[in-house]
Formats: C-alpha cells, sequence, structure tokens
C-alpha cells in the first residue's frame, strides 16, 4: 500500500501533535471541514490502543464508526439520523477484519501490533489509519456525503 500521500503527511503531522490512533482520523476529517471540536477529539482518546490501551478492538476501527455517526448520525434533538448509518458502520467493520484479520490476525490492537504495542504501532498503525480513513471516506461519499462540508449532498 502506498501511503506517501497528502493524507499521509496530514496523520504524520497530528502524530507528532501527540494525537493517538483514535484521535488521529476524527481530527483529519474536523481539519479537512475546516472546524475544530477539542472536546470531541479529546473524548475520542478514550478508544486508543485498543479502548484506553486494554489491547481491544482497534481504535482505527472505533474511531471510523464515530467518524461515520459524525456525518450520519443523530447530534441534537431537531436532527434525524441517517437510516444507512448502522449498515455503513457493519460495511466499516466488515472490510476492516476482510483486510486486516489474514495479514494481522485480527481486528484487536493486541493482534494487529502482534501484542507487542511499543515495538510495531510506529510499523503498523499508519498502515491501518490511512486504510481505514480512505473505506470511511468512501462509505460516505458513495452515501451522498461531502466529506470537506460534513453535509449530505441532494
Amino acid at each position: 500500500m502506498e501511503i506517501m500521500d497528502e493524507n499521509y503527511f496530514h496523520l504524520l503531522q497530528l502524530s507528532n501533535e501527540d494525537y493517538s490512533c483514535s484521535q488521529l482520523l476524527m481530527q483529519m476529517a474536523l481539519d479537512d471541514m475546516g472546524r475544530q471540536n477539542a472536546e470531541l477529539v479529546r473524548s475520542m482518546g478514550g478508544l486508543v490502543a485498543g479502548i484506553g490501551h486494554c489491547g481491544r478492538i482497534c481504535g482505527a476501527l472505533t474511531s471510523g464508526a464515530c467518524l461515520i455517526s459524525y456525518f450520519a448520525g443523530k447530534g441534537s434533538p431537531d436532527e434525524v439520523e441517517d437510516s444507512r448509518v448502522n449498515e455503513m458502520i457493519a460495511e466499516l467493520v466488515s472490510w476492516f477484519g476482510e483486510t486486516f484479520t489474514p495479514k494481522y490476525g485480527g481486528i484487536n490492537c493486541n493482534d494487529l501490533l502482534d501484542n507487542d504495542y511499543e515495538a510495531n504501532h510506529l510499523k503498523r498503525c499508519p498502515e491501518i489509519l490511512l486504510a481505514t480513513n480512505k473505506k470511511v471516506q468512501q462509505l460516505l461519499t458513495d452515501a451522498g456525503y461531502d466529506i470537506y462540508t460534513g453535509k449530505l449532498e441532494s
């Protein structure tokens, strides 16, 4: 997978600012839309390294699901959740498992990093994050969302 593109450099910049895996996808999307939301980005930190460094479900996957919901979910009493939100998340989860389980043995952080976060996160996480970001963007655009405005196109 070729990762040396604009998204790679954006990811690298945010990584150098000490954002965690689960925060990176959300911050990248917010940056693309020209928005700031420190509280949201902070809350995404709870998903890092398999939910609070517990090695469970990968932060890229859970963050990707949150990002889909950010665009398509219900955020206030006057909003209506997109009826396709859970379908998009299910497709992301399925794709993630099909993509990374054969290569790394599962969808949990411990599997993806061979139970050695320190030795492997810098080697494997950029690929996983960038591929997940690309898939989330594809799911959203296929559903009619403009990933630069956050709006559903008519």
